[in-house]
């Protein structure tokens, strides 16, 4: 039987607020899922739904107050997993004064990688986001959608078993959201696990095999995207249409 690449089991978090932290924010109430090795597997809902939290949690960037969390088959406090998980952040805050080939070696360095296959995969790494030409350009002379060409490459200097896709078009242009595309495909061929927190629909529609849907910090859905667009007379519907009325439920 195949590990799920991540399981979630009645996962609690609350994020304390104000200077003495009393109050508290219910993140996520309850949360049960599996996610299936080898698919692209799509993480949806409104802002402000827990999806975020969920991933820090999977990547122990922060801890579940309740319930019990595995990744790649281990507990995620087994931290030697991490060395296996990719992650694009929408937002990066990489060392701008470094090379994008001095940061993707020192990222490689933290996943414990062996140094000469760093060392061959930065500049493969580095076209195929197409940036071999800035290899040795201080990043911050980069705009956004390269620093996200580059968070890609980053992501992917380890050859993942799980990628975990936070945003990642953000900030792309036509030509980096194709790239996008394309690099997530390659992955499921080779037969590696990508979770993928979007908006945009479209592409959540091409390539995702399953999703789950949260909403206020409850998972509302969790299936096939085939079992998602299903209407209530039976019949498939848009992602858009699926979603608004899963929010409109919700809500109720």
């Amino acid at each position: 039987m195949t590990v799920p690449a991540a399981k979630f089991e009645h996962v609690v978090k609350d994020y304390r607020l104000g200077p003495l932290g009393v109050a508290r924010r219910r993140a996520l109430t309850d949360v049960s899922l599996e996610i299936p090795s080898g698919q692209v597997f799509g993480l949806l809902g409104p802002n402000r739904a827990g999806k975020t939290t969920l991933i820090k949690i999977l990547l122990t960037l922060c801890r579940a107050d309740s319930g019990r969390v595995e990744r790649l088959g281990a507990p995620v406090d087994d931290r030697r997993t991490l060395a296996r998980v990719g992650y694009v952040h929408e937002n990066h805050a990489f060392p701008r004064y470094l090379t994008p080939a001095a940061l993707l070696e020192y990222y490689g360095a933290l996943s414990l990688s062996p140094y000469d296959e760093v060392r061959r995969r930065v500049p493969e790494l580095l076209e195929r986001v197409g940036l071999a030409d800035r290899a040795h350009d201080a990043i911050r002379t980069f705009s956004k959608g390269m620093t996200q060409r580059l968070g890609i490459a980053q992501a992917l200097i380890n050859d993942p078993d799980l990628l975990v896709l936070d945003e990642p078009n953000e900030g792309l242009d036509l030509a980096g959201r194709q790239l996008m595309s394309s690099i997530i495909r390659e992955q499921r061929e080779r037969g590696r696990t990508i979770i993928l927190v979007s908006h945009v629909l479209p592409e959540v529609e091409q390539l995702c095999d399953r999703a789950a849907v949260l909403v206020g910090g409850r998972l509302v859905f969790g299936g096939s995207m085939a079992e998602l667009r299903r209407g209530p007379d039976g019949q498939s519907r848009s992602l858009e249409a699926a979603l608004a009325t899963i929010y409109g439920a919700s809500a109720a």
